[in-house]
């Protein structure tokens, strides 16, 4: 197995373990809003289970942030200025809408009520959806910039020569490639123009 796949396995496994923590908290404050849970006889949010989800997942949702920037993708970085929290809750809010297709269809086509086909609908189907949709698109649009090997190691340096000529050294990190025919670290010696001449 090569490293980018062994890469690819490891985010994905930690993503869905912080998945699943946010998942759990969501999945337990839902029920006490829209079924009491065994905390109320009377739920608040019974005839809401919409809004219910809405509360819940946005609880969910910080967890999730923390733990996917902090730990997640923690060898990758973000371009964006604010950290990618701006476009991490517009994805979340935009890919929320799956599961609550999937509890409006639940609801008000098939005409269940019950706490079992809400989570059903809620939290197995459209949760499942939500987190492939969610995965790809916080590791293509968010985290996207790869810091695989220590900044200060990756980068480019010149050696002056006498005669003119300086020798250029890339030090690449564990995620670049080498190009075709180029061994990692290799080192070119470049011409430098005298600045005597016109």
């Amino acid at each position: 197995m090569g490293p980018r796949a062994r890469r690819l396995i490891d985010e994905t496994l930690r993503f869905l373990a912080v998945g699943g923590v946010a998942t759990l908290v969501a999945f337990v404050i839902f029920n006490v809003l829209s079924h009491g849970f065994y905390v109320f006889d009377d739920p608040p949010l019974h005839g809401h289970p919409t809004l219910s989800y809405v509360i819940a997942n946005s609880i969910g949702m910080v967890i999730s942030y923390r733990g996917t920037k902090m730990w997640a993708f923690k060898h990758r970085e973000t371009a964006l200025a604010d950290g990618g929290l701006t476009a991490y809750v517009a994805i979340n809010l935009a890919t929320m809408t799956l599961p609550i297709g999937c509890l409006w269809i639940s609801r008000n086509i098939l005409d269940l009520d019950s706490a079992y086909s809400d989570n059903i609908a809620a939290n197995v189907v459209g949760l499942g959806l939500g987190t492939i949709a969610r995965f790809y698109l916080f590791r293509q649009v968010i985290f996207s910039q790869k810091n695989y090997a220590p900044a200060a190691l990756v980068g480019t340096s010149t050696l002056p020569l006498p005669g003119n000529q300086v020798i250029t050294h890339r030090v690449r990190g564990e995620g670049d490639e080498a190009p075709a025919g180029e061994p990692r670290g290799e080192e070119s010696a470049s011409p430098e123009p005298d600045p005597r001449q016109p």
